[in-house]
């Protein structure tokens, strides 16, 4: 079968690989759709997830598909079970993330199956969307991090896959005074389709005079901020987080859930004298299902813009690649 497989720096390939067996605790699946992931994309450029690495890494882990091998011992899952993926491995590490394993193929080796590793899917649920459970896990949970309430103000700094779902989550827990913040202006009408009130081109108006016009004005040391009380950093972005930090009110809460890859300098006087709540997020709820559930009463479907079958994956990495067009870009794996 084919399979994606990470081979250095920039260079990434469908290679030819054996089809996988389950074993005892394990079962195969069969893949139908898998999501492109940002991370995939920068373990693409390192060529690994930090750099090279001995052997070609494959990925892919934002998945969704049918059961079609049960190894012995597996007793919570059968054959033709629609399911969706929780891609963390109980022994440690992630699924197309320096795991041997990856989506980007027709069928995945999912082992320790039994652990809740697999979640079965309503009858109405399409692939496609269900494939969206893992990154909104990963918004969930940057979001549960900073116990908003329904009547608070809140901005999402960064409208990809990560800050849309983040949008979406916001909304289901009641909060509807939010606003997204980012340079495509593609991006920012999928952040209104899913439930922002308002959003803001970085590139074209003083964000935090907008903020604080949209938000309202509240005092800091006698200075006008703006009076949002909830941040989610998933731009990427470095100036975002000293933003954040140098024009927050006092008692505001920041859940960064971007990857930053090179350190930012913090002033710490600054969160001190505010009082600044300042979280890090990653990986997904303790209960993976939840997003799953948020998926049948939410319609996400917005988000996925593009969709191409395994064949044509280095024209869909290109896609994915360019923020002006690109929501989730998502890959339909032929049976």
């Amino acid at each position: 079968m084919l399979q994606a497989r990470i081979h250095g720096p920039g260079d990434v390939r469908l290679d030819e690989v054996p089809e996988p067996i389950a074993g005892r605790g394990d079962v195969v699946l069969r893949v139908q759709s898998c999501g492109i992931c940002g991370s995939d994309l920068g373990y693409i450029a390192l060529g690994g997830v930090a750099g090279p690495m001995p052997e070609p890494m494959s990925i892919g882990h934002e998945l969704a598909g049918i059961v079609e091998q049960v190894g012995p011992g597996v007793e919570t899952l059968a054959v033709g079970d629609r399911v969706a993926l929780d891609p963390r491995d109980p022994q440690g590490g992630v699924i197309g993330s320096g795991r041997p394993e990856g989506g980007f193929a027709p069928r995945l080796l999912v082992r320790s199956a039994d652990h809740r590793r697999l979640h079965k899917l309503p009858a109405s649920m399409s692939f496609d969307l269900a494939a969206l459970a893992e990154p909104l896990g990963v918004a969930m949970n940057a979001v549960d991090k900073l116990h908003v309430e329904p009547h608070e103000k809140a901005v999402v700094f960064g409208a990809g896959p990560i800050g849309l779902a983040a949008v979406a989550s916001l909304r289901d827990r009641g909060c509807e005074d939010i606003v997204a913040i980012d340079l495509s202006p593609q991006r920012l009408k999928l952040a209104s389709s899913l439930g922002a009130r308002a959003t803001l081109n970085a590139s074209e108006v003083d964000v935090w005079r907008e903020l604080r016009a949209l938000h309202g004005e509240t005092l800091f040391f006698g200075r006008p901020v703006a009076a949002t009380d909830v941040f989610v950093e998933a731009s990427g972005a470095p100036t975002v987080i000293t933003q954040v930090i140098g024009n927050a009110r006092r008692r505001a809460r920041l859940s960064i859930v971007a990857l930053h890859r090179k350190p930012i300098e913090v002033n710490f006087l600054l969160v001190l004298m505010r009082e600044l709540q300042i979280n890090g997020a990653m990986e997904y709820p303790d209960d993976f299902a939840r997003g799953i559930d948020l998926l049948a009463r939410r319609d996400l479907t917005p988000m996925i813009t593009h969709r191409f079958p395994l064949e044509r994956f280095h024209e869909a990495l290109d896609v994915a690649r360019d923020p002006s067009v690109a929501g989730k870009v998502m890959i339909e794996v032929a049976p």
